[in-house]
């Protein structure tokens, strides 16, 4: 399955934020929109706006926890990753799972031509694999995709 796939089952509305904003309003986004992390935007000339990075909820939790309250004031650009991580369209599922474990992360921005076009969270891969682990076994084809099966239970002695 390519990201192309999962990018139609997603909501065609991608929440974004400038880096000049607080990470308080950064926070209450995320938290109005359920989201764990946001692309951050900024202006560019007269080519529009520019993706120029992530800001998560790791972001704030890792600035609350080194400055406390103060970290409230600080902007999104001050804490956001700039060195962002993206996936394509055509992408597949398998590769886009291997970049969120090559680079700790769980959110990837959807690129095509240099714009956005989405995010996919590691919720929404993992969704694709129950989705997949569930759907009847085609003849000749593993049940679940590569890197998505999990070690069986363990057991308890008696």
């Amino acid at each position: 399955m390519l990201v192309a796939d999962l990018m139609k089952l997603k909501s065609a509305r991608v929440p974004t934020i400038r880096m000049a904003e607080t990470v308080e309003m950064a926070a209450t986004l995320l938290n109005r929109e359920r989201i764990g992390a946001v692309v951050v935007k900024d202006a560019c000339g007269s080519e529009g706006v520019t993706v120029v990075g992530i800001f998560s909820e790791r972001d704030v939790v890792r600035a609350v926890a080194e400055r406390g309250a103060a970290a409230l004031r600080l902007t999104v650009g001050d804490l956001m990753s700039r060195n962002m991580i993206s996936c394509r369209m055509e992408d597949s599922v398998d590769h886009v799972r291997a970049l969120m474990e090559e680079h700790h992360v769980r959110h990837l921005p959807v690129l095509e031509e240099h714009q956005l076009v989405g995010v996919l969270s590691i919720r929404d891969v993992l969704s694709h694999d129950v989705r997949a682990a569930a759907a009847p076994a085609v003849v000749g084809q593993p049940a679940l995709p590569p890197g998505g099966a999990t070690a069986p239970a363990a057991t308890l002695p008696a």
